[in-house]
């Protein structure tokens, strides 16, 4: 079977540029590292929460990249000679990346027992009518 794209549907126009994103986003490697929850928090916001156990706000970074939110982590490398009998807790660099839609905005991120939480928020659009007007055919 086939993959049927965005494209391939006649009244659905422009969405091309979306489908290369959606694309995009798939072949980034989110393995599951770090596990996050997703919350909506109103009608038109969303929380998203990262278990960052071990990171620093400086160790994190949060980009939007082409209506992507990006969330990357990497930690320095250990300085001291410690010798660990058992290394149960992850220390590998993570990115992390979710598809924004059009009008979403990221807000606030705060880092709180561990977990990062990403606020974000779409504004209502107004509802816009927009009349077109018919010119009769013939010589321009």
């Amino acid at each position: 079977m086939s993959k049927m794209g965005l494209g391939t549907y006649p009244h659905m126009l422009g969405f091309d540029q979306l489908e290369r994103l959606l694309e995009r986003t798939a072949k980034t490697g989110n393995d599951g590292y770090p596990p996050y929850n997703i919350e909506q928090t109103s009608d038109c916001s969303w929380r998203i929460t990262l278990a960052v156990a071990g990171f620093s706000e400086q160790d994190l970074s949060i980009t939007v990249e082409d209506r992507q939110l990006v969330i990357r982590g990497r930690q320095a490398e250990d300085c001291d000679d410690r010798v660990f009998l058992h290394r149960g807790i992850a220390a590998r660099q993570f990115q992390r990346s979710f598809v924004l839609a059009e009008g979403v905005e990221v807000g606030e991120a705060v880092m709180e027992n561990g977990l990062l939480h990403i606020d974000l928020a779409r504004e209502r659009p107004e509802s816009v009518v927009q009349t077109i007007s018919i010119r009769k055919g013939g010589a321009k």
